[in-house]
């Protein structure tokens, strides 16, 4: 993946933020291209961590941080589960291509969502209380990075045919 750096050395800290946001997420999202749908299911790690449901996951973090948080709907009411781990969970339709597009529907909402928003704004729907919009902002970007290094290592793994032991 090619830096963002030199493009955004003199942008605004909002511009900056939104940039590897954006970068983050298309990375996430990649993972699963030219993967199988059984390479994207693979369990390889205890937890119920997969590729595909780490992008399922992610789709779950946008619409908890730029969703629930900003228009303070419950998460019933968006549809999505109750707890992180839950947003882990595969149904039988989920897809590459039906969770790919699900979660750049949710970025995509995401911008809309902020794009009013100053970084000083303050958010009122999270369940950790009142919150600036800058605050979110760093929150992703190290949950995304976080999520990009596991898919990383789970794409290498999978690539090279490694199976679940244990």
């Amino acid at each position: 993946m090619p830096s963002l750096e030199p493009a955004v050395f003199h942008a605004t800290l909002r511009d900056q933020f939104e940039a590897f946001l954006d970068e983050h997420r298309s990375a996430l999202n990649a993972s699963l291209d030219g993967l199988t749908e059984e390479q994207a299911r693979r369990s390889l790690v205890p937890s119920k961590t997969t590729l595909l449901g780490l992008v399922k996951h992610a789709t779950f973090v946008e619409k908890v941080w730029f969703d629930e948080a900003i228009t303070c709907r419950p998460r019933a009411e968006i549809g999505i589960p109750d707890s992180p781990d839950e947003s882990f969970d595969l149904d039988d339709g989920d897809t590459i291509a039906s969770v790919q597009r699900a979660h750049r529907q949710a970025c995509a909402a995401s911008r809309q969502a902020t794009a009013e928003l100053t970084l000083d704004d303050i958010v009122r729907g999270n369940r950790r209380g009142p919150l600036p919009l800058r605050w979110v902002y760093l929150h992703m970007l190290r949950e995304l990075a976080q999520h990009c290094g596991h898919a990383d290592i789970l794409r290498e793994q999978i690539l090279s045919g490694a199976t679940r032991r244990g």
